[in-house]
């Protein structure tokens, strides 16, 4: 595998952390969201992660160098929570039924921060993952001056 294989992976890491961090703003966001233009309250979303090839820019040029190719991580899908709204007495809202129930949306708003503070440390673990591999190129250049 070729340190730029590495930084590959690495990239894709950050990149499925980043789209995860999207969603669960997203989903912090709309914590409070009665009405989406599907009907009803906000479903809340959670990304599906999943293992993936990666090709390089320079994967032609290395390739024949390379025995097995370097799995990284991609996005397979999202998906909405299928659990039932949560429902307020609050008859006072204009979406409120007629027994003065709101449906709000199934979300936890501690859960989504400790989900993203996960996504927060997987970005990070992957920056120092690029910066080890940076120090390591930046050495092997150091040697052979």
């Amino acid at each position: 595998m070729s340190l730029f294989n590495l930084l590959s992976v690495s990239a894709s890491g950050m990149a499925a952390q980043r789209a995860r961090a999207e969603v669960i703003v997203e989903n912090l966001a709309n914590s409070e969201t009665t009405r989406t233009p599907d009907g009803g309250p906000y479903r809340r979303k959670d990304v599906v992660f999943e293992s993936e090839a990666q090709a390089s820019p320079f994967s032609a040029v290395f390739q024949t160098e390379m025995s097995a190719g370097s799995m990284g991580v991609g996005i397979s899908q999202v998906v909405e929570d299928s659990r039932p709204p949560d429902m307020r007495y609050q008859p006072s809202h204009p979406d409120a039924d007629a027994r003065g129930y709101v449906a709000f949306p199934h979300m936890s708003p501690a859960e989504e921060m400790v989900d993203l503070m996960g996504a927060t440390r997987g970005y990070q673990a992957n920056v120092a993952a690029i910066s080890a591999v940076k120090d390591m190129v930046s050495k092997s250049i150091d040697l052979m001056k």
